[in-house]
């Protein structure tokens, strides 16, 4: 297991949504080239496709959390 990649049912667990719904949103995540996955047996894991992403993310969430002037 490479780090930080989960599989969609802990992934819907995680964001408390339902497989088929964490399934559709990581199709289209696939689609943009921002996740990738690797199969293991009836498991499929999961994970962003580079550390761009991640810092994308962080940087996303720090603004949303700033103070409204």
């Amino acid at each position: 297991m490479t780090a930080q990649e989960l599989c969609v049912c802990d992934l819907a667990a995680l964001v408390k949504m339902s497989e088929s719904a964490v399934s559709h949103q990581l199709r289209a995540l696939r689609a943009l080239r921002l996740v990738s996955y690797r199969k293991q047996g009836r498991n499929v894991f999961y994970y962003l496709k580079d550390s761009h992403v991640l810092n994308l993310y962080r940087e996303v969430a720090e603004h949303l959390d700033e103070p409204e002037d």
